[in-house]
């Protein structure tokens, strides 16, 4: 299992003109987000192990790893490095005429993988298309 987070305004508080932060602060603000996701991605394996059989997790033997960075270009490489066969991503499909069948940051994965890429829209998501 893989998660990629990353830092909101990261590089504007660390290096922007008007920003008065201290390295100290950024790095505290940086750190927060990293356990942030840590944390959901936590509760996320607590929530897959509860849903299958215990010889199921032990066939399957799946590893985390949490990268910093976007997503879009993260998980590809994450893919490409552990040799993944599968990748499986929520989306939900925000932005222009593509967005209506896959989301933009799936879509891109898609484009940049050469692994199976399974990208499941949330409970209740209703297609604007009618």
């Amino acid at each position: 299992m893989g998660s990629a987070w990353d830092a909101y305004a990261e590089d504007w508080l660390r290096y922007g003109t008007f920003a008065h932060q201290s390295d100290e602060q950024v790095d505290d603000y940086v750190e927060q987000g990293r356990r942030d996701c840590a944390t959901k991605l936590a509760r996320l394996v607590t929530k897959m192990d509860a849903l299958f059989d215990k010889s199921a997790v032990q066939y399957l033997q799946p590893k985390l790893h949490q990268v910093k960075g976007k997503a879009s270009k993260e998980i590809p490489l994450l893919a490409q490095k552990h040799k993944i066969d599968l990748i499986v991503m929520g989306t939900v499909g925000r932005v222009g005429i593509p967005g209506l069948i896959i989301g933009n940051t799936a879509g891109s994965i898609l484009e940049q993988t050469q692994c199976s890429v399974l990208a499941i829209k949330p409970k209740g998501f209703q297609t604007p298309i009618k």
